[in-house]
């Protein structure tokens, strides 16, 4: 497998850094802490958080809403990047019969601790005041989990690829989920028209047309002149426009970006998931996400700022919820749905894979960090319940050691890339 691109890795530590500091800030001075998450930038401005006032809407601006509604959405382009071209490409990594076994161990790491959190939120009784956040076990922070495997298994093990095919999904499925399941207002599905609108238009003008005014000729210059006079602009006008109309279909604006990425031209093979080989294709697509690589780093370092700052005395009922959830539930899935897979479907496991890897793979997965973090801060309002459900996302932490013990109890063997 190619190496996996360095984005993973030093975006994972800007994240931390953030997260670090929101957690110290927060404990220490709660009330500053909360007075610079919701600091009001704009005021009646056309994007923010929606008020009902006087019989209309009016939107406030806040710091909160700029990193998460609306920077957020590059890293979530970013992502579906990956699973774009994972699915569409010749190449791609879930195509095929070698990505079914991995299609259906995700299914089992997301069934499997909506199950766990559900279950243990009626034991406890409190199913009512949490069932909004059963999603929130679901998720598999990519880069985490794959720092943690490459430490389990070695860069170059065969389930390392099984687990990224299994992250990517998961991010896949996950952004369903955030469209489905958590809209951010009453949903107006005529505004989407403006999204599909957007995509339509761009891909028509700046991708389909060139090509086909250069059929036959090889040197390409209708193609190459929309290149090289109007770059990413387009799509840049076009994703703005996908935007607001996913802000006003109330559906969350942090996808918003989703529907522009596939219309831009891209190459046609993909090397992996966050290959580094893919540094050097000169597609318009892999040139963007190259250089949105540390604008990111910067806006998760935000996020994590702006979303981890829980104070420990949050923690309760949720919290356990969504730590059993991940820490229980994302292994038995992954591992009962992989076996499933693998044997009685007679999809196997990729050779040199273990059944008992299974296992272990379902450990790393159980890092739902990021992504956990977000589902959490839109699955329920600010406050105690928001808090506590945050602070299980953030001891789903404990998944590495757990994860680096069970590769010692399942003797993995480390394989050097």
């Amino acid at each position: 497998m190619y190496r996996v691109w360095n984005f993973v890795t030093s975006y994972s530590l800007l994240l931390i850094a953030g997260a670090l500091l929101a957690l110290v800030w927060a404990n220490i001075d709660a009330e500053s802490y909360h007075h610079f998450v919701e600091y009001v930038l704009i005021d009646n401005f056309w994007i923010g958080h929606p008020h009902a006032e006087g019989g209309h809407v009016t939107r406030t601006l806040t710091l909160h809403f700029l990193i998460n509604d609306v920077l957020m959405a590059l890293f979530f382009a970013i992502a579906a990047k990956e699973v774009w071209e994972a699915v569409i490409l010749e190449n791609g990594a879930l195509r095929g019969r070698k990505a079914v076994t991995p299609l259906i161990a995700t299914a089992g790491g997301m069934l499997g601790p909506v199950a766990v959190y559900l279950g243990l939120a009626a034991v406890l009784g409190v199913y009512e005041s949490v069932s909004r956040g059963w999603a929130i076990p679901t998720a598999t922070d990519i880069a985490f989990s794959y720092l943690v495997g490459r430490m389990v298994f070695g860069a170059g093990h065969p389930a390392i690829r099984f687990l990224l095919l299994l992250a990517i999904a998961d991010d896949a499925a996950g952004l369903i989920i955030l469209a489905i399941f958590y809209p951010t207002g009453e949903l107006a599905p005529e505004w989407l028209l403006l999204s599909l609108g957007a995509a339509l238009a761009v891909f028509f003008l700046f991708n389909w047309l060139p090509r086909r005014l250069d059929r036959g000729n090889q040197l390409r210059p209708n193609s190459t002149w929309v290149r090289a006079r109007l770059s990413f602009w387009p799509y840049l006008i076009a994703g703005a426009a996908s935007w607001f109309g996913f802000q006003e279909a109330g559906i969350h604006p942090a996808l918003g970006l989703l529907p522009i990425v596939p219309t831009i031209p891209h190459a046609d093979r993909a090397f992996g998931i966050f290959a580094a080989a893919e540094e050097h294709l000169t597609d318009l697509l892999n040139w963007m996400e190259h250089h949105l690589k540390y604008p990111v780093e910067i806006i998760l370092f935000f996020f994590g700022l702006l979303n981890a700052g829980v104070e420990f005395s949050a923690i309760s009922e949720p919290t356990w919820l969504v730590f059993f959830g991940l820490i229980i539930g994302k292994p038995l899935g992954i591992a009962i749905m992989g076996w499933i897979a693998a044997y009685p479907l007679r999809f196997g496991l990729p050779m040199g894979m273990r059944t008992i890897d299974l296992v272990v793979v379902g450990c790393v997965a159980a890092i739902g960090f990021t992504v956990a973090l977000f589902v959490a801060s839109v699955a329920f309002p600010g406050g105690a319940v928001q808090d506590a459900a945050k602070m299980g996302a953030l001891f789903s932490f404990g998944a590495a050691l757990i994860s680096l013990l069970a590769g010692k109890l399942c003797r993995v063997e480390k394989v050097r890339g």
